[in-house]
Order: C-alpha cells, then sequence, then structure tokens
C-alpha cells in the first residue's frame, strides 16, 4: 500500500459482523488470525476473497484490550454470587490487561486482589453483592443516598469526601465522650466500724466514684463541621449536613440517670440545637436551590429514613417540603385558590409550612420581582409560628405598593390576614407611617426589598435595566380624599402614632407638596392659597363629626361639596388642622414637641394661624403648647 515503517506498526484489527452473537457480554474481542511464519507475514501479496469482496493488504496478531478480569479470554474464571472467603478456580490468575472490578484499576495494583474476606479477584457484574461492593467503592459514603452513579458530579463526591472525614474524626470524639469523667467521691469521715480518718478506710474508697458525660467536646467538633459546611457548594453542604444529622441521631447518652450541665454539655439538649440548625438550612436549601428533581427527593428520602431518638421526635417530618411545582402551591401562587386549601378524596389539604420555607420563598419570589405572587402566597400560607407569619403578612401592603396596587395596600394596613389578632397598623413605626404616605401620595415606590432599606425611588410603570428596576403595573396614586381618611385612620389604630408629633407633621407636610418625588425621596412643598374664610368654617364644621366617626373605624365618605376637586387639596390641610387640634386638647400631656408639627406646614401660614387660633380658645391647651414650643426653642 506504499504506507510508512509508523503506520504499518498500527496495525489492523476486524471484527465480525455478528459480534453480538459472539461477545457474549464480554468487555473484549479477540481476532485470531492464523498462524503464520515470519515469510508469510512479510508476504505482499493480495488475497482477494471474490465471494465476499473482500482485500487484505495485511494482517497481524490483535493486541488485547483491557477488560474486566470476568470476561479474560486467557484466563478461565469461576463466578459466585458472593464469595469472599478465598480464590475461585484460577480467579487469582490475570493478564497484563485485566482490570478488578470493584477498584476499577488493573488487577496487579489491587491491594484486596486475593486478601481473605475481601478477594476482589471473584468479584463479577452478574452479582447483586459485587455490584453494591463496587458502587460503595466508587461512590463511598454518597452510596448511603442510593445515588447513582451518573448523578455523581465533583460536587456531591467533595462532599462525600469531606463527610467520610468527619465521620472518623467524629467517631474518635464520641469514644471520648462514652468514657467519661471520673469525679472521685468526696472525702469524709469514716462511718465504718472501727472509725478510721478520710481516705484510709478501704470499704470507703471502694465505692464507685461518679462518671460525668459531657458532650460539649463532640459539640464543638460538630459546629465546625457545620461550619465548614455552610460554605461549600449546595450539593456538598446538603450532603455533609444530612450526613451530620443521621451520625447525631446515632448518638446516646450513657448516663443513667439525668445529667443537666447546659445546651453544649448535655447531649439531650445539644443534638436537638444542632438538628434545629441542620434541618433550617436545608429548609432554605430546598427551596432557594435548583436540585434536580431527583436530587431533590433522594434527599429527602434519606432524611425519613433516619431513626431520631425520642427526644428529637420533633424534626421527623421537618423536610417535607413541597417542590414549588406542587398543585397546591402553584394554584395558589397564579391566584386560583385564595384560601391555601383543597379537598383530596374527602380530605382537607392545608398549604401548611415552616417558617424557614415561608421565609425561604418569599425570599426568592421578591427577588425575582414577583410581588402578586408573594402577597398572595403570603395571604394564603399557614405556620405554626403565628409571631413569624404575621411579621411577614406585615410586609403586604409594601409588596402591594410595588405592584402599583396603592389602594389595595392602604385597605390591607388596617384589615388583618384571616383570624390574626390585630392588624399591621398596629404595629407601624413613624418612619414606616410617612413612607407609607409619601407612595400613596406620589405613586412611586423605594426600588429597596425592604421598606426600612435606604434606597432610590421610582415611579410604577417605569422599568430601568441598568439598575435592575422593573415595575410591570403602573399605579394611580391615591386621590386627596381618600389619603387623608387612610391616614388619619391609621394614627387612630395606632396609638404610638397618634402620640408622636413627627407623624403629625409628616401628613401635614405631605399634603402640603406636590406629587412630584425626587429620587432621593424627597418631596416638593407647594404654597397653597387659602381659601375663602366661609369655606374653612364649612370644612371646620364638617370636620368634627367626621373625625369621630373616622375614630368609630366607620366606613365614612367626605361630602363632596365641601370636599369638590377645586378644594380638596385645602379641604383636606383643613381636616388634618382639626385632627391635630383634637389631639393637643386630649393628649398634650404625652406629646414632646409642638414646634416639629408647625415647622410642617412650610409656605402655609394660613394654615397654622387657624390651627393657633383655636388653640387659644383653651387656655391650658394655649399654657401648654407655650411651653412645649419654649422647651423645643432651649434644645434647639
Amino acid at each position: 500500500m506504499g504506507s510508512s515503517k509508523g503506520e504499518e506498526e498500527q496495525g489492523v484489527i476486524l471484527i465480525s459482523d455478528d459480534e453480538a452473537e459472539s461477545t457474549l457480554g464480554t468487555s473484549v474481542l479477540l481476532v485470531d488470525p492464523s498462524e503464520k511464519t515470519a515469510v508469510e507475514e512479510e508476504k505482499t501479496e493480495e488475497v482477494v476473497d471474490e465471494e465476499c469482496d473482500l482485500m487484505v493488504t495485511f494482517c497481524k496478531q490483535a493486541n488485547v484490550m483491557p477488560h474486566a478480569r470476568y470476561d479474560c479470554t486467557i484466563h478461565p474464571f469461576e463466578r459466585m454470587e458472593c464469595d469472599t472467603c478465598s480464590p475461585l478456580g484460577k480467579n487469582a490468575d490475570f493478564c497484563s490487561q485485566c482490570y478488578c472490578y470493584i477498584c476499577d484499576k488493573l488487577a496487579s495494583e489491587c491491594q484486596n486482589w486475593t486478601t481473605s474476606s475481601l478477594c476482589h479477584c471473584n468479584a463479577h457484574n452478574k452479582s447483586k453483592f459485587w455490584k453494591e461492593q463496587r458502587d460503595f467503592a466508587l461512590a463511598g459514603v454518597l452510596v448511603m443516598f442510593k445515588l447513582e452513579l451518573t448523578e455523581i458530579d465533583a460536587d456531591l463526591r467533595h462532599g462525600g469526601n469531606l463527610l467520610i472525614n468527619f465521620i472518623q474524626e467524629l467517631s474518635v470524639e464520641y469514644n471520648k465522650y462514652l468514657i467519661g469523667e471520673k469525679i472521685p467521691p468526696i472525702q469524709h469521715e469514716c462511718f465504718c466500724l472501727p472509725k478510721l480518718p478520710p481516705g484510709q478506710c478501704s470499704i470507703c474508697r471502694s465505692r464507685n466514684p461518679e462518671v460525668v458525660y459531657k458532650y460539649s467536646g463532640v459539640f464543638a467538633l460538630v459546629t465546625r463541621f457545620l461550619n465548614q459546611a455552610e460554605r461549600e457548594n449546595p450539593k456538598a453542604t446538603a450532603v455533609m449536613l444530612l450526613g451530620a444529622a443521621k451520625e447525631l441521631a446515632l448518638h446516646k447518652d450513657p448516663a443513667l440517670s439525668w445529667q443537666n450541665h447546659g445546651h453544649i454539655d448535655s447531649l439531650k439538649l445539644a443534638v436537638p440545637y444542632l438538628l434545629q440548625r441542620i434541618t433550617t438550612k436545608l429548609q432554605r436549601m430546598l427551596v432557594l436551590c435548583d436540585f434536580p428533581k431527583n436530587l431533590y427527593e433522594k434527599f429527602i428520602h434519606f432524611f425519613q429514613s433516619i431513626s431520631l431518638p425520642c427526644h428529637c421526635f420533633g424534626f421527623s417530618n421537618s423536610l417535607n417540603v413541597v417542590p414549588w411545582d406542587h398543585v397546591l402551591l402553584t394554584t395558589v401562587l397564579k391566584g386560583q385558590n385564595t384560601t391555601g386549601q383543597r379537598t383530596q378524596k374527602g380530605r382537607k389539604i392545608f398549604l401548611w409550612e415552616a417558617l424557614p420555607v415561608i421565609q425561604a420563598r418569599v425570599e426568592k419570589l421578591v427577588d425575582k420581582m414577583n410581588y402578586k405572587e408573594v402577597v398572595r402566597y403570603l395571604r394564603a400560607v399557614k405556620c405554626n409560628d403565628t409571631k413569624g407569619l404575621r411579621d411577614l403578612r406585615d410586609k403586604i401592603p409594601f409588596y402591594l405598593c410595588k405592584t402599583g396596587d396603592f389602594l389595595d395596600a392602604a385597605h390591607s394596613l388596617l384589615f388583618p390576614v384571616n383570624s390574626l389578632a390585630c392588624c399591621t397598623a398596629c404595629r407601624l413605626t413613624p418612619f414606616q407611617f410617612e413612607v407609607y404616605l409619601k407612595m400613596f401620595r406620589t405613586g412611586s415606590v423605594p426600588t429597596g426589598k425592604d421598606i426600612q432599606e435606604p434606597a432610590p425611588w421610582i415611579t410604577t410603570g417605569k422599568c430601568n435595566k441598568k439598575e435592575s428596576w422593573i415595575f410591570l403595573l403602573a399605579g394611580s396614586p391615591l386621590k386627596d380624599a381618600v389619603l387623608i381618611k387612610q391616614a388619619l385612620k391609621l394614627l387612630y389604630s395606632n396609638l404610638s402614632l397618634y402620640r408622636n408629633p413627627k407623624c403629625w407633621s409628616s401628613l401635614i407636610m405631605i399634603l402640603g407638596s406636590s406629587r412630584l418625588l425626587e429620587k432621593n425621596g424627597h418631596l416638593h412643598p407647594l404654597s397653597l392659597k387659602e381659601p375663602p374664610l366661609d369655606f374653612q368654617e364649612g370644612v371646620l364644621a364638617a370636620s368634627s363629626s367626621l373625625l369621630q366617626e373616622l375614630k368609630a373605624k366607620v366606613n365614612v365618605s367626605l361630602p363632596p361639596a365641601i370636599f369638590s376637586p377645586q378644594l380638596q387639596h385645602e379641604a383636606c390641610l383643613i381636616l388634618a388642622v382639626q385632627a391635630v387640634q383634637q389631639m393637643l386638647f386630649c393628649d398634650l400631656p404625652y406629646l414632646t414637641s409642638f414646634l416639629e408639627i408647625a415647622l410642617a406646614f412650610g409656605n402655609n401660614f394660613w394654615a397654622l394661624r387657624l390651627l393657633l387660633d383655636h388653640l387659644s380658645y383653651q387656655e391650658h391647651v394655649l399654657h401648654g403648647t407655650v411651653n412645649l414650643i419654649l422647651r423645643d426653642l432651649s434644645r434647639q
């Protein structure tokens, strides 16, 4: 063929067409050409098979490829299910290309090839026992998670290696704990006959010393391991945490009686504490990390298979976290189910989740800016930790503002969700009160994830991809009449807000400002023209009854004749002035400042004069107000 010497070295291997029938599942196939003499091999004559139309120009002895020992064609192999005592037949023999089925390395390099009770030379792929041994050798400790070899990646293997090292260290430390610390009995006067000095009586010395078992060494080791696990990649972290949970569940208290040395030294206090940390982290990971579905289910099944001691029974169902594609959860998020319950085969099923799971779901939905889904979920989900759930539900009005639904946000501040005792307004701070009024007034929202977080403001409906601001729905700010009603209801629902001068100054300042809001959250003050005196008197006359109805939480409608669109802004400011007057008449002793309220009027001196004129009708109110002003001036 004119080939070079290097090409001739490569040779040609001819494989039969019916390979599947001839190999019978072996891992290697040898083609044995007819033996030729050296002279025949050097011949270059071409041999032609006319029937098959095949021309052979060169042929040489085939090379033996790497293969498992049980597939070796040179040395015979005997199969048994699980014989590990000694090599069967000639199984110990091997050629240069035989590989160990268990170690996946050359037979000559296998350390347990003929070792008694191991005998890797007998291993083959038709035995369940040897397959399990191979899986354990290749997967290591990960075999207890029932993972397929194809599912094990670098992260899982890394977590398994760290877990093996931890188990070895933990075994040493746990054995030290089981030995305990012997405390010699307190030497006292001998009561035996004859009485001997302390420490000289053999009977008293023979009394068994007290043994104290302190779990602090194990606790410190597990804590360091958990800290390390939380710094790893999600898959490695999950493997390490689940493995640690299984090891902790095996620990037993050897003390014959209860020894309470604290939550670190006492096993029955330390183990639940550590399991609480482990399960809380795993709950969040199952929600936040996008584990493959098969791996997700195997993690949960592994934890369910752990036999927990009696002092840890409360953790039995802690990892029963429904996936994101669960039917009930998806219907709630889509708004098709508003109650969080459904009937299945005559039984009611509720969307009931642990607080860490709820917090993680809210966190993930907020990161994706799915604020409507957050609101639906928080309104429907149920939890044993009512206080923690209530704190999360207090953010529902803020998420509604993010969607542009300011009216629903204002209503949700005043109405509790489901059967909770009180509404969100009862727990508002003065800062939150001011932020909500700004949002209701301007139709703008802060871009942060929390109402307390300092962040730029943006009008709903705008999109800024550069700074990751995305609000799909544009909302209309509340009308002045609705704003003043909702603001006064908030003040009347929260006594701490009602007696705080900053809240009243915020209300007056926002009512006296335009709807334009700067990016830093600052409002533009307005100079409102003083309305006619008869208009002011008409608003004041109607305000007393309106304020009483608002205090009684009655659904009030402001008279359209007085609160007309032309002077609605001024009418609302007058109504706020009347509310401040009533507050001063009743709660003046609780007020800490008056100057802060007065400065909020800005250039609207006519409204401030209206307030001061009515304060002069009550001498004790006038004196109290002047004293507050003098105190403010002395401070500043």
